[in-house]
């Protein structure tokens, strides 16, 4: 089965730069969207979504902001938002959406940034602890389980472009990728890294800033964290850079499972 999970920067904007074309070549059983900012009723009225997929949209309460879209060839058994906690206050911002399909589960998450300033900072090292309670339950689930999105952090000094420039900057700082450590800790398997291997520098999210994405100066933050279940069926793992940041500034990460 194949699985894609992408921040496409806005969907309508992605719309217009015809994510499309991109929806039909990656032949995906489950696309998994984040940041797509827009509730149904604002997108456009000549559009709909790829033909043979069920949709689900969870939408932030704020117009034009966050939001995640899972889309999905075998349709849901069941669909819950949010992780019911105290920095989740019912998930005002969209940013969690747990799918169960026949056979296997799919936690497609938006985690906050902190990089505009302190309190979101604060609120976005609250959610992490939030969110890790939140998923450990499901390390021990029989079927596969599929954490994926745009985690906004760098783990290792292979997933950034500049590590010592970038010590300092939210996304990168040492405690958010113990954070990240004590994630796989746990027993999350970040599939990535693991197929591929540690000193391959391969980035998911480039700056608009300079020439970040000529230079490939970039961060990987986009993840697929798998459970036992999940990783004994790696088949393989790529980030699509060629094309795909035509769309976003992140390119789409896509996961291949033997089951």
């Amino acid at each position: 089965m194949r699985f894609v999970s992408w921040n496409v920067n806005g969907i309508r904007a992605a719309i217009r730069k015809g994510i499309d074309t991109y929806f039909e070549s990656f032949d995906a059983d489950v696309i998994m969207l984040q940041e797509v900012r827009a509730l149904p009723e604002q997108l456009p009225k000549d559009w709909s979504w790829p033909e043979g997929y069920q949709v689900h949209l969870h939408c932030a309460e704020k117009k034009g902001y966050s939001g995640v879209a899972t889309l999905s060839r075998s349709g849901f058994e069941s669909i819950e938002t949010g992780m019911g906690g105290i920095q989740d206050k019912g998930d005002t911002e969209g940013r969690i959406l747990v799918t169960e399909h026949q056979g296997f589960t799919c936690i497609n998450t938006y985690l906050p940034s902190g990089s505009n300033k302190q309190e979101r900072q604060d609120f976005k090292e609250a959610w992490m602890d939030e969110w890790r309670a939140f998923i450990t339950p499901y390390l021990t689930s029989e079927q596969p389980v599929l954490v994926c999105g745009d985690l906004n952090i760098a783990h290792t000094e292979d997933d950034i472009w500049n590590p010592k420039g970038n010590a300092k900057s939210s996304g990168f700082l040492p405690h958010e990728r113990e954070w990240f450590t004590s994630l796989l800790v746990d027993g999350w398997t970040d599939a990535f890294r693991e197929h591929v291997g540690e000193g391959e520098k391969i980035y998911s999210w480039w700056s608009n800033r300079g020439q970040a994405r000529v230079l490939d100066r970039g961060w990987r933050i986009d993840y697929f964290l798998l459970n036992n279940a999940a990783a004994a069926c790696i088949k393989d793992i790529r980030i699509e850079r060629q094309g795909g940041i035509d769309v976003s500034d992140h390119a789409p990460v896509i996961l291949d499972l033997n089951f």
